[in-house]
């Protein structure tokens, strides 16, 4: 669990990026999960959209991804939202948080 200050810093980081993948009218497969998985454990946080086609809520979605992953939801806001979830290889840990 991550507190409100090391989300913020998140969302920051966030903020900047640009979409990894985009879920469409297929919606979450286990293609896409097993693929957001992939690129979390190599980059920690990653922003998704999520295409109008896919008739999807995104807080929604978010929480689904986060909680099959086991990362946290950052932040969700119009079709976007972006994940984080701490390496489990050293080589691939960028991310240094804020202090609790």
């Amino acid at each position: 669990m991550i507190t409100g200050k090391q989300r913020a810093y998140l969302r920051k980081i966030g903020h900047t990026m640009q979409p990894v993948f985009q879920i469409g009218k297929d919606g979450l497969t286990d293609t896409v999960i097993v693929a957001i998985d992939e690129a979390l454990e190599k980059r920690e946080i990653i922003k998704i959209s999520i295409l109008e086609t896919a008739m999807l809520d995104t807080r929604e979605t978010c929480d689904e991804v986060a909680k099959r992953l086991l990362a946290e939801p950052v932040q969700a806001i119009g079709g976007k939202f972006v994940l984080y979830r701490k390496s489990s290889n050293e080589k691939y840990r960028k991310i240094e948080l804020p202090k609790k």
